[in-house]
Parts: structure tokens; sequence; C-alpha cells
């Protein structure tokens, strides 16, 4: 009989839902892609039906259904720890009542509501999940886990092993103690939004030096030679308030957080390089202690850290494990599939199909797909201008003389992807040879700060030409350096204190893509995965010698990714995007309608 699971990670951010049909992946999605609310926390009803859609099956076809953490565990680590720290901790432990036991207790109800049947539920462990997401998706028969994150019931780091269908986690570091929580207190001091704004601290910290560096680690954290680690309580509110530093944190580093929006200084720059040089401290002496504790040979990532691609990169270089695999989606969305794994193997006696060399997640090319009678069908309701596309050569030769034109090019293609990344399905593309390419897509595409840099994606076969890179990256998770051959001495800025005059410096015959420290964060692309980005990319290397173009996520600042045709038209339509390739169709920007960016537009996607 055909065993069905659908996992769920819900309540947080990132809520996602995952289905799995004997063991193997059928679909995952986040819910903010069909919400429309950037890292959607709530329960994920667009997610679920889209799984079940895509699975072709009613709910009662369930064998069972696994939610990825365990709120009775969550409820005791928030009583506890608010005991512990009382009476300051009276604050936070009444937002926290508001926010987790308003919703999560009553998961169980919520569920056979929606799905109207009674199906078993199971409760995993938050980074058995995230652990499971890792190791089992991968090509790996056996290998150490690494989980990292802010917090999953008590655990912050979890050190394991995966054998087969076996999953042991061996050791884990407890809260309050988290370098996710670390790494999100510098966030939130630096002005970025916790739990979305990570990323942006990290593409931050090149521009700085990490002179505090020492400070943090006298101050703030002890670290152990084998990589764990002990916060300094006395100096966060996390625990016991209602933001994440104190008065104390503040004084350390000689003021108060930088307000939202405001210009970035040089303060930010070195926090931000100094956290970050921290981070990966930690991460390559906890990565050495797991492979002396398992004699595993290979690595597997998951949790919130483990979208640190230039930890990653650093793990990878340091040669501590042969090859490392990281789940696309290592956030809390990717805990969704890890339950549903578990609850397959574990509730239900499920074998877990065979590896391959790749991985078992198709590229996360997992989520929602429109063919071209729908795109077809939506056009003419939009009255739009579009023209037919050529489906083979012709078609990506087309697409590709417009990127050698530096045209932006949006692209809307097949399955949506599963996890933060936009790996060719949803993507807007353009010229990597071009020094304007990053500030425009920047400032008249995405309306995002200029100093975040852009990603390469690149014919595997020819990655090693540009970057000092061994390994495929194939889901943007891995930061390596742009190769010495290519680099080039930019002018000294007249104002080293001045942000777009060093975002602006060219730095390799590749700009786009070149971060100021000449790294980048590396995605490749296979026939066998991804068809037709690796079509484009070919047909552009033949106009002009270059095999990779830039690949960012179709969205502006604040909005998720696209999902459906009327996301992407209306993307499209609102930003300076040259064109848009929708299935088999393709929209020049010149041959629409004008669309008027109203105020109400502006608030939406915070553009004020």
């Amino acid at each position: 009989m055909t065993r069905y699971v659908l996992g769920i990670s819900a309540y947080y951010h990132d809520s996602a839902a995952a289905i799995l049909k004997d063991g193997a992946i059928v679909a995952a999605a986040q819910e903010e892609r069909f919400s429309r609310r950037k890292h959607d926390p709530s329960f994920p009803r667009g997610a679920i039906n889209y799984c079940l859609e895509e699975a072709e099956i009613d709910a009662s076809d369930l064998a069972a259904i696994a939610f990825y953490d365990d709120p009775a565990l969550t409820a005791d680590r928030i009583i506890r720890s608010s005991i512990a720290f009382a009476p300051e901790s009276e604050k936070f432990f009444t937002k926290a009542v508001k926010s987790f036991f308003g919703v999560k207790p009553y998961f169980k109800e919520q569920i056979e509501e929606m799905l109207n049947c009674e199906v078993p539920i199971y409760f995993a462990r938050h980074h058995y999940s995230h652990a499971a997401s890792a190791f089992f998706p991968s090509p790996f028969d056996k290998a150490a886990v690494l989980c990292v994150d802010g917090v999953g019931e008590w655990a912050t780091t979890s050190l394991g092993l995966g054998d087969g269908r076996e999953l042991n986690i061996l050791k884990e570091i407890r809260y309050p103690h988290s370098l996710g929580l670390l790494y999100s207190a510098f966030t939130y001091y630096c002005g970025f939004k916790v739990n979305s704004g990570e990323y942006k601290l990290m593409g931050l910290a090149p521009y700085g030096q990490p002179i505090y560096a020492d400070k943090i680690k006298d101050h703030l954290i002890d670290i152990k030679p084998d990589g764990s680690f002990r916060l300094n309580l006395d100096f966060f509110a996390f625990h016991n308030g209602l933001t994440l530093t104190n008065e104390r944190f503040h004084a350390l580093f000689s003021g108060a957080p930088r307000q939202p929006e405001s210009r970035i200084t040089r303060r930010e720059m070195d926090l931000a390089a100094s956290i970050q040089s921290v981070t990966e401290e930690i991460m390559l002496k906890i990565s050495r202690s797991l492979r002396d504790m398992t004699g595993a040979s290979k690595l597997c990532l998951a949790g919130g850290v483990a979208l640190n691609c230039v930890a990653n990169g650093k793990i990878l270089r340091a040669g501590i494990f042969d090859e490392i695999w990281i789940q696309p989606a290592a956030g809390d969305a990717g805990g969704a599939l890890g339950a549903a794994y578990l609850a397959d193997f574990n509730m239900l006696g499920g074998k877990r199909p065979a590896t391959q060399e790749s991985d078992s997640q198709s590229g996360s090319f997992i989520g929602p797909e429109y063919k071209d009678r729908e795109i077809l069908s939506f056009l003419q309701r939009a009255q739009a201008v579009y023209h037919p596309l050529d489906d083979g050569g012709a078609g990506s030769a087309a697409v590709a003389a417009l990127l050698a034109e530096e045209k932006i090019i949006g692209m809307f293609s097949g399955r949506m992807e599963f996890g933060p990344r936009a790996l060719g399905g949803r993507s807007i593309l353009g010229d990597p040879r071009s020094a304007s390419t990053q500030s425009r897509m920047n400032l008249k595409i995405k309306f995002r700060e200029s100093f975040r840099p852009f990603a390469p994606i690149v014919l595997k076969s020819r990655a090693a030409e540009y970057f000092e890179l061994d390994s495929h990256s194939p889901y943007m998770l891995l930061v390596a350096p742009v190769k010495e051959e290519r680099r080039v001495v930019p002018d000294a800025a007249a104002d080293p204190d001045d942000m777009l005059e060093i975002v602006n410096a060219i730095r390799s015959d590749v700009p786009a893509i070149t971060h100021v420290d000449y790294s980048a964060r590396i995605q490749t692309v296979t026939e066998d995965v991804n068809p037709r980005i690796f079509a484009i990319l070919t047909a552009f290397e033949s106009l002009t010698g270059c095999p990779l173009l830039v690949n960012t996520s179709f969205n502006v600042r604040g909005e998720p990714i696209v999902c459906t045709p009327e996301d992407a038209y209306r993307c499209f339509m609102r930003t300076e995007i040259d064109a848009l390739v929708m299935g088999n169709y393709i929209l020049y920007r010149s041959e629409q309608k004008a669309v008027e960016m109203d105020e109400s537009w502006k608030k939406e996607y915070e553009l004020d």
C-alpha cells in the first residue's frame, strides 16, 4: 500500500508543508509563496493544499502527518527559563504566552478542522527534523550531521550521525547558549530585521574589518577548543526581555542600535565582519569535533546558521570533510520535510530510497508548476502583449542574445524552488560582465540596499575556471573566491567609508557577481537538473565566451519570491525588468501598457 506522509512546520517563521510518497519527495513549499506575506509563520493552508494537489490525493489517503517540533518541550523551555530569570523575565513570559500558547498547542485541532478527517499525527523534535531534512535527501549512505540555529525546544546546536535509515543526535548545546541568537543579536543591533536580515549582515561583513572579534570573545561568548560555547547573558535580553540586546551590550559597542533604513556606518561594517569571523571560528571548531566524534568523511548541514554560505565555504575549503551537502531549505521551512521523513521511517517502518549520485531533492524544484495553457490563459486575461518562444535551442538563443545586450530578464519556468534561494525557476538574470548590472538590479528592480551582492549561476563544467571551488554547488549555499587571474585591483575610493563608491568599483572581469572581498555565492548548473537554464548559459557562452550569469530571486524587497503567473507579471510591470519569460512565452517591457505604482503598493513593499 502506498504511503503518503505530510510534514508541516508552522508558527515561528517560514511555515511550510512537504509530502512524501513511499519515502520519496513529491512536493514542498513555503506558505509565504501563497499568502504573499514574507516569512509567513501562520498555519500553512496554502502549502498543504498544494502538496495534496501535487500528490493527487485526498487528506484521507494520508498515512501520517508530522509536525516539525514538540510543543510540549517548547512550553517546558519557556516556563522553566522564565522562572530561572524571574522577575526580569515577566515581559518575556507575557509575550511568549500570547505568541506560543495561543497557537501551537492547538495544531491537532487546526489540522483536523482543515482536512476534515482523522490522520495519525506525529510530533518530531525540532533538531531531529532539521537533521532528517539534511541527511535523508542527501546522496550519502553515512554522514555526520550538524544543525545550528536560534533554538528548537531546548537545543540550539546538535551534532549527530546518519547511517542508512538511522539518525542519532550524539551531542547538543542547549538554550540559552545559542550561536544563532548571538548572530541575530548583531543583526538587530546593526538595524536589520531578525529572522530575515541575517543574510544582509553576512553580505555587509566583507566591507568591514573584524576589529570587534576579540571583544565579542572576551565579553559575549566563551568558545571552547571543541567549538562548544557559552554566552554571557549579562549582555543580552532575549531570555528576559522583549529585545535581543540590552544597555550593557550597547555600551560595549559604544552606542544604541542602528535605526533601520538609516545610513550604514563604518561601525556596522566592522561589527558585521566581527560576528561573521566569530561564527566561522565556531563552525570550523565544531566541524572538526564532529569529524573526530563520528569518523564520518561526509557532512550534512541544516538549521538557520547553515544558510551562512560564507561559513559553509570555509568548512569545505578547510578539508575537514571530503564532501558536504546542505539542505536548500535549511531554516524552519525544511523542518516540514525532515518531520515527514521521521514519521515515514520511525512510525510507518518505511525504507529510505536508495541514495543517488547527486541527491533526491531534484534541484529543490519541488514547488508549483504552471503549464503553458495556464500561462496563456492568464496573459490573455491580463491583456498582456506576448510572443511565443521556441522551447528548443532557438528560444534559449533568443534569451541569451537579450542578456548579451545587458537586458535584465525575469524567468518564470518549471517548478518553483523550495527554500529561500531562486535557482533558475523563479529568477531574475543579468549579464555578469556589465559593471552597471549590480547597481541597476539593486536600485531599479529589487529596490534593496546597494551593498548586497548578487550570485553567479554557472555551468558546472566551467566553474573552476572562474572560482576557487572544487565542489558542485547546486543550491547557492557555498561562497568561494574568484580566481586570482580574473581579479582587478580597483581604484582607491575617494572616501573609504562611502559604500556606494566601494560597491561600484570593478574587481574582476565579471564585476556584477564579484563581492568586495573577491568572493561569490556560487550556483553550479547541470543539464539533467535544470535543462532550460543550462541551455541559456550554453547559448550565452557561445555568444560572449562567458559561461555564467547573474542570478537573483524574482521578487522585490519585502515580497516573497513569485509563485504564480500573476505574481510574476505584477513584479515585472512594477520594476525595470526588460523582458519576462513565462513558460514558452516572452513579454517585452516596451510593448506593455504602463502600470502606475501607487502609494499603497510602495507601502506594501517597504519602498518609502
